[in-house]
């Protein structure tokens, strides 16, 4: 095996939820407050991109906060993300969501689920 590779898979045991690009998903994240203190702040939004592969993944959420949209890229396996939740599940057909960052008010946020089209 691969050297670089065996180093990774350590890192990449790490449990995530699965989701893909048009979901809706909350990041939590740990921010710091102090020497022994931290703090999840939570990032929800819509997941415009997925990139990257083994231990450089990543992906970019989107979400709109009093009428101006607010991007954030994560890394996946990064330490500082303590878990990924799906809030619901969306059916596009793009890789990349990079339209909505035309889009204003409701146009921005609503995409088909999945469950409604069945």
């Amino acid at each position: 095996m691969d050297k670089l590779k065996l180093i990774e898979s350590e890192f990449i045991k790490k449990e995530i939820t699965q989701f893909n690009v048009g979901d809706t998903v909350k990041v939590l994240v740990k921010i710091p407050e102090g020497p022994d203190k931290v703090r999840l702040h939570p990032f929800e939004g819509i997941v415009i991109t997925k990139q990257g592969r083994g231990i450089a993944k990543s992906f970019t959420v989107r979400k709109v906060s009093y009428g101006e949209g607010i991007e954030r890229v994560f890394q996946l396996y990064s330490p500082s993300i303590e878990r990924i939740e799906l809030i619901r599940s969306g059916k596009v057909k793009r890789a990349k969501l990079y339209y909505l960052r035309e889009k204003v008010g409701k146009a921005a946020t609503k995409i088909e689920s999945k469950e409604e089209t069945k």
